[in-house]
């Protein structure tokens, strides 16, 4: 196996609960760099919020950040690709997140150049904001904003109701007018349909490495990763995943909480 490319999810992947990477972590990625692996990061997160992990795992390549709707590097600045939300989509989107049955079921996030916008800060927001690192813009009315281009929308909520919330726009906007998915049980998120981790794997091996699908590894823990599961020669799932991510994977590691990174990092790339 001729692995090139490592790239690895954020969240419940190289972070658990103390939103830092582990030591144990840390030193094997700079063990598989010190073999010529490039390591990069595919995450859901805001591209800043993202920022202090590229620090953490000593990346030189760009994060593909919003779940691939935004490509940049931090390294150069270059933004290599950004596809924002189609803007009467993200309109149709709030007006429906206010029918009777979701208006007290759901936070809502927009994410505008990068910066969080929302109506009010709950408890919800607030634990999002003290581990993303990002100061939320509270405005009166999320749809006032919507004439700039809006990269994703989050809402969170209960995974009951997130999950019926995906199967029901599922129904409405196919894979080729929105992309949806979540990023953990109570996070359902909406961005261009062309974003998604996958393409920013492809981006990153095929045309700004030169390499092939089969000398990528991806590891990941969430429905958001599948796309980038699917594409890469080996696919590896968190301990902690889903049954459905775990069936596409090649291999399962254990959870983020005993460094399933390494371990799999150790069975595969180290000798």
């Amino acid at each position: 196996m001729d692995i090139r490319l490592l790239v690895l999810d954020i969240d419940n992947t190289i972070a658990g609960k103390s939103n830092t990477v582990s030591d144990g972590v840390k030193k094997a990625l700079k063990l598989v760099q010190s073999q010529g692996i490039r390591v990069a990061l595919a995450t859901g997160r805001m591209y800043h919020s993202a920022k202090r992990f590229h620090e953490l795992i000593a990346s030189d390549l760009p994060i593909v950040a919003y779940n691939g709707a935004w490509i940049q590097c931090p390294l150069t600045g270059v933004r290599h690709h950004h596809f924002p939300v189609d803007s009467n989509i993200a309109y149709e989107l709030l007006d429906y997140f206010q029918k009777p049955e979701w208006l007290d079921k759901l936070e809502i996030h927009c994410y505008i150049d990068d910066r969080l916008y929302v109506e009010e800060i709950t408890a919800r927001t607030e634990i999002y904001r003290q581990r993303s690192g990002i100061e939320p813009i509270i405005v009166k009315d999320l749809r006032s904003i919507l004439k700039q281009e809006t990269t994703k929308i989050l809402a969170i909520g209960k995974p009951k109701s997130i999950g019926k919330l995906l199967s029901d726009l599922q129904r409405v906007y196919t894979r080729e007018k929105l992309y949806l998915t979540q990023s953990t049980p109570i996070y359902f998120e909406a961005t261009h349909p062309q974003a998604s981790k996958g393409f920013g794997v492809r981006f990153l091996a095929e045309e700004l490495l030169q390499i092939r699908a089969d000398q990528v590894m991806a590891i990941g823990d969430n429905f958001n990763d599948l796309e980038m599961l699917e594409y890469v020669g080996l696919g590896v799932a968190m301990g902690n995943a889903p049954k459905a991510v775990k069936q596409v994977s090649q291999w399962v590691t254990v959870d983020v909480e005993k460094d399933g990174v390494a371990v799999a990092i150790k069975r595969f790339l180290l000798n």
